[in-house]
């Protein structure tokens, strides 16, 4: 079947609809606009320059930046010039942006809105011609408007053939160095246009909000090809500091949020209304509608009719607990490997704990030690120039996942661990961490949790306390620890039962490269670094030890 491609989206939109706002962008405080025809005439142009390089059809051109406008428009620019994109998160060390650009034998490289491209700059080939965004110009590059300013745009309509490479999406690394994962043209179309149908987005009435990373596949998917595909609006976060302002004043109909975020947002609302005060309005009639409206309006997501949550698990508890206040949140899963498509719980039937029911035209069967395998039109083409990599992972048209899990009768999905995830304890018992660390993670005072055990008789879990937990004294959080120790250990086997917790003294960042850019666990360093520990902590006598 044919499916309709990011660019004739586009040329779609400049038609029908060319002075629709698509694009809406905070600077210095102050939003700026793109039209559909505005849009389309930027692309244009910077696809002409690119075309004026004479480089090979098909070269890479990497783009790092955080979300902004001309990421968007970078990104169609390359599809135009005939290219193929490379996206990559705003945060590396140089190491890894040198590793990248070598390995996908980038040209070209747009620089966009970063935070320190002073010690990621070292990373940059000396090969690699850099183009430099507008309002976030780094120095020492030729600036967008300044290059484009005599160059006429491409007037006729580039058409990708559906089987072109359109992308490499390098994964953000949780077991190593990141994969370079091939996506071409028909898999964009194909999840897309099926998502949105699915989903019931209809053309010109969404409003999508872009913070997430959008080099990673959830953001790229549902944001960025979410609004070119509907032909909706798409309004960004200028920083940290005005995120949630940002976020009110764009009033986002789909919106898509990390566990972490769920997180933040709960400690927000109960920084400013503790849970009992919480818990009698809400049983309150009057009062209970009244507090509902409030606290959506406080988030920006009153007018928010499909709410995502993705990336990493994200604990019952908080899904039910946002519930309570009409915040009804819909998991997802997926992976770059299939090109974000394959699970998501519909609005109308969310089921806490699980990630929902295969998208249409997905299969769905679990291995014999329950890894799960998707099968569909749109997996990825393979790792780039790494074919034993992909054997491993496509095997006979199935993506092995590397996820355990569960399908009940109905197809709900249930993730259960990691098939490689797994340790042995010295008693010679294999613990799945994952379902633990969810249990542990529903007690707000948590952050993240790492649940380990290999080479000690019984799991510790590695914690680091959330904004709320870093408030309470020692004796406070040590009280609470306990109490949700005392609550997980009868729910689950005696071998996986947790001995004790350690606070952690340092926070898991994406800065100290113990998290990944999307919030998870690198559960492979954080072992690393705190393997030699092991011992002395399942002997202390404290069963919470403050590192």
């Amino acid at each position: 079947m044919k499916y309709p491609l990011p660019l004739d989206m586009l040329y779609r939109w400049e038609k029908e609809a060319p002075d629709m706002v698509f694009m809406r962008q905070p600077i210095n405080g102050k939003w700026k606009e793109w039209t559909w025809k505005e849009t389309g005439q930027e692309v244009r142009k910077m696809a002409a320059y690119l075309k004026s390089l004479d480089l090979e059809p098909g070269s890479r051109i990497g783009l790092i930046s955080k979300n902004c406008a001309h990421w968007i428009i970078s990104d169609l620019a390359i599809m135009m010039a005939g290219h193929t994109g490379v996206p990559m998160y705003p945060n590396l060390n140089a190491e890894t942006v040198k590793q990248i650009l070598e390995h996908s034998e980038a040209k070209v490289l747009f620089v966009g809105k970063l935070d320190d491209w002073a010690s990621m700059r070292p990373g940059v080939p000396e090969n690699v011609k850099c183009i430099a965004f507008p309002f976030y110009t780094e120095p020492g590059y030729p600036e967008w408007y300044e290059l484009l300013k005599d160059v006429q745009p491409l007037r006729d309509d580039v058409h990708r053939d559906p089987q072109d490479l359109a992308t490499i999406i390098y994964t953000s690394g949780t077991t190593g160095m990141p994969k370079g994962v091939m996506h071409k043209f028909f898999n964009f179309g194909f999840a897309a246009q099926k998502a949105m149908d699915e989903l019931g987005l209809k053309p010109h009435t969404q409003r999508f909000f872009s913070y997430l990373p959008l080099c990673h596949i959830a953001e790229r998917l549902l944001v960025e090809m979410g609004s070119i595909y509907t032909g909706s609006q798409c309004s960004f976060a200028e920083s940290l500091d005005t995120f949630a302002s940002n976020l009110q004043e764009s009033k986002p109909t789909v919106f898509l949020g990390v566990p972490r975020i769920w997180t933040k947002f709960q400690q927000g609302i109960l920084t400013k209304m503790p849970q009992k005060k919480l818990d009698l309005f809400l049983k309150i009639p009057i009062l209970n509608g009244i507090v509902k409206k409030k606290i959506q309006a406080g988030l920006g997501l009153s007018e928010a009719q499909n709410i995502f949550t993705g990336a990493a698990p994200t604990p019952a508890s908080l899904i039910e607990w946002f519930g309570k206040l009409g915040i009804n949140i819909q998991e997802a899963y997926a992976m770059t490997e299939n090109c974000c498509y394959s699970h998501v719980t519909r609005s109308n039937a969310i089921r806490p704990g699980y990630v929902g029911q295969p998208l249409p035209d997905c299969e769905v069967k679990l291995s014999e030690r329950n890894e799960i395998l998707v099968k569909h039109d749109a997996l990825m083409d393979g790792y780039f120039k790494e074919p034993e990599m992909t054997a491993e992972t496509m095997q006979n048209g199935w993506l092995h996942t590397g996820d355990e899990g569960y399908i009940d009768p109905k197809g709900y999905l249930k993730i259960t661990g990691r098939v490689k995830d797994l340790f042995k304890t010295t008693k010679g018992k294999y613990v799945a961490p994952s379902p633990i660390e969810m249990r542990i993670s529903s007690n707000a005072d948590i952050e993240q949790v790492c649940v380990i055990g290999d080479g000690i008789p019984q799991p510790l879990a590695l914690i680091v306390l959330s904004e709320q937990g870093m408030k309470k004294s020692k004796t406070e959080m040590t009280d609470s620890i306990l109490r949700t120790l005392a609550e997980v250990n009868p729910q689950i086997d005696h071998h996986e039962q947790v001995k004790g917790a350690v606070i952690m003294s340092r926070p898991w960042t994406v800065e100290n490269e113990l998290l990944t850019p999307t919030m998870k666990i690198k559960r492979n360093p954080i072992e690393k670094m705190y393997r030699t520990n092991y011992e002395k902590w399942f002997e202390a006598n404290e069963q919470v030890i403050w590192e």
